[in-house]
């Protein structure tokens, strides 16, 4: 019996084969051979095709006149409309009732709960990751599936993550009712034919998804999207490399590449197969005359990990060059190298904030081939949010906002979502890096972790060793952001920054990290922490951030270099006053209180994260991260 019929266990497999595809007769073929394509493939089409209903099934190429003709059809239906400015760049408004990943509506279902939860004490919160059981999660998809995709056309787009063929991608095939999923998928993943050939009959990540509104709808669409926002759901099946999400059209809930596969399905996949799936940037540094050296760097959404892997540095000769910014995977290589792709092909970033001198290689990124959502538009055919004020030359210029009322700089009221997004090619960032498809990948110096820690957290500073690196890692915090559905200033737990995307018991995946410290061999990366966000006195930050971050970089490398810039403190290594340059911003940091380091604040810290730890984690915990937390506190007591 086949896996999946976990989920639909109303047809039998062999009816798959014998019954169903015979009737796909019955259900044209808008586009594509579906008679040649891989037998597994047409396996999951045909079940799909059967269970779900749809009026005909596109089985997409990726190709520039497939997304010609879509848009043009979401153009006449009004989901999207032309930014007449750029060339091939579109805006598209969403329901407002779908804006945002569903955290409260996302879960992984396995047979065994703690093989997704740890082993949680007392009044556990269960916030790395939602449970949900095969039984449990059969009813609701029951209850949702069948027939959702009656009158409309089932898109079937088969993807790799990272390039295609090389030995660290993947390969998914999602079937949607989305044309615009289908458009963005083809911008964030590699869409193309050549996968049924690398794919033959091996198997591949499944991914299903409906915005749940089969025609006729009875149920007012606003803004031309349909969706079913009282009824989503969102479910992983890390054991079955499956993913099922109903009722959003929405990026990472629709874009089932993206946050689901890319790292919760593969999160799961890397801890089988040895290596990792991260919610990190991957970037290149090179200082004037020197050797390049890499970085990944995880932060929660909103953070500045856009802004970081697209670096436009204020210091001279500097040259920063962009491999990901957002999703890494590493491996380990033969040589003990830890060498990392990035699985995406397209940036989906936040565009509030984005401007000309925050990020301009970001915005020059999207000048054309780019689908903006929940953005504003102006009268002359442009893209609008807050933070580009300074840029818009007629500051009287009429605005339609995201959600279609007409609006004026200067106005009460937001012009754009919080979480507006841009959805470009990866491609055509003006400091893409040369190797950022290099199959092999590239090799990884150093690992950030950071957030939004508006007090106590200095500017910088390095792990003591790779486990105490685990813990800094674990011991992540950061204010709430619009990504996702939370509000207010909220300081939130968010370790590895990948509490919201766990595809397993986050006990089971610290131990994945530390088993590589365990290892003779490796040459493993080393690990700091950095917060571009904490404020003085007055409110204000004590960093200037942006361009000016390539200052701590510059002491990373140092570090990484084994240079003698760093001073022991009870948290870890911090620079060395001077070793940071800082020439030209002096008036601009206070030095000594930019990296204080409160005792109070710091004993109240590492009780509340062990607390945390001990309760969300719980007989999980690796004894080597209570060892490190023991070690710091102890430390911190003798401050």
């Amino acid at each position: 019996m086949s896996r999946e019929l976990d989920v639909e266990p109303e047809i039998k497999y062999t009816e798959v084969h014998e019954i169903i595809v015979p009737h796909l007769g019955h259900i044209p073929i808008a586009k594509g051979d579906f008679h040649a394509l891989p037998t597994k493939a047409k396996k999951f089409i045909a079940f799909y095709a059967d269970y779900l209903k749809p009026r005909g099934i596109f089985i997409c190429d990726g190709s520039n006149e497939e997304a010609t003709e879509i848009i043009h059809k979401l153009e006449e239906r009004g989901t999207l409309e032309q930014l007449e400015k750029y060339e091939n760049c579109y805006v598209c408004r969403t329901d407002p009732a779908d804006v945002a990943r569903v955290e409260s509506k996302t879960w992984i279902c396995t047979k065994e709960k703690h093989k997704t939860v740890p082993r949680c004490h007392g009044d556990a919160k269960g916030g790395l990751g939602q449970w949900i059981s095969p039984e449990d999660c059969q009813k609701e998809l029951q209850s949702r599936f069948p027939g959702c995709m009656a009158g409309r056309m089932m898109y079937v787009i088969p993807f790799s993550m990272g390039p295609v063929g090389s030995p660290l991608s993947k390969i998914g095939i999602e079937i949607t009712d989305s044309n615009y999923v289908l458009l963005c998928m083809r911008v964030m993943t590699r869409v193309t034919s050549k996968i049924w050939e690398v794919l033959g009959d091996g198997d591949f990540v499944k991914c299903i998804h409906s915005m749940g509104c089969p025609r006729p709808w009875r149920k007012k669409v606003v803004n031309h999207w349909p969706c079913n926002p009282e009824r989503i759901f969102i479910a992983h099946f890390p054991e079955e490399r499956k993913v099922k999400s109903f009722g959003s059209g929405y990026g990472g809930n629709s874009l089932l590449g993206k946050k689901c596969f890319a790292l919760r399905i593969a999160n799961a996949i890397a801890r089988d197969e040895g290596w990792m799936a991260e919610h990190m940037l991957i970037m290149g540094i090179t200082k004037p005359g020197g050797k390049e050296h890499y970085i990944a760097a995880a932060f929660p959404s909103a953070c500045g990990k856009t802004n970081l892997a697209m670096l436009e540095s204020t210091l001279p000769g500097w040259k920063v060059r962009c491999v990901g910014d957002d999703i890494a995977w590493m491996r380990f290589n033969e040589k003990g190298e830890l060498r990392a792709i990035n699985p995406e092909a397209g940036f989906f970033g936040v565009a509030p904030g984005t401007n000309w001198k925050t990020n301009p290689n970001a915005m020059a990124s999207f000048q054309k081939n780019s689908i903006f959502t929940n953005v504003a538009k102006t009268d002359d055919g442009s893209y609008y949010w807050e933070g580009l004020e300074d840029e818009v030359e007629d500051k009287n210029i009429g605005i339609t906002t995201w959600l279609g009322k007409r609006w004026k700089i200067g106005e009460e009221g937001k012009a754009a979502h919080p979480n507006a997004r841009f959805c470009s090619p990866a491609a055509q960032c003006p400091i893409i890096h040369p190797k950022w498809e290099d199959p092999e990948g590239v090799p990884i110096d150093a690992i950030l972790f950071g957030g939004r820690r508006p007090e106590g957290v200095p500017l910088v500073f390095e792990s003591y060793g790779w486990n105490h690196g685990v813990l800094v890692g674990a011991a992540c915090k950061s204010e709430a952001t619009a990504a996702a559905e939370f509000h207010g200033k909220k300081i939130m737990h968010d370790p590895m920054a990948m509490r919201p995307f766990m595809g397993y018991n986050f006990g089971e995946y610290l131990d994945h990290w530390l088993q590589f410290g365990r290892q003779s061999g490796l040459k493993l990366p080393k690990i700091f922490h950095v917060n571009w966000f904490r404020t003085g006195a007055d409110g204000h930050f004590l960093w200037p951030g942006f361009g000016d971050n390539i200052r701590v970089l510059d002491w990373v490398c140092k570090r990484v270099e084994d240079k003698d810039v760093a001073v022991e403190s009870a948290i870890g290594y911090l620079p060395t006053k001077g070793s940071i340059d800082l020439s030209g911003i002096e008036d601009k940091v206070k030095w000594d209180e930019l990296f204080s380091l409160p005792k109070d604040y710091w004993k109240s810290d590492i009780e509340e994260t062990k607390a945390f730890l001990d309760r969300e984690v719980g007989d999980d915990l690796p004894k080597e991260i209570c060892e490190e937390i023991k070690k710091m506190q102890e430390r911190i007591n003798k401050m």
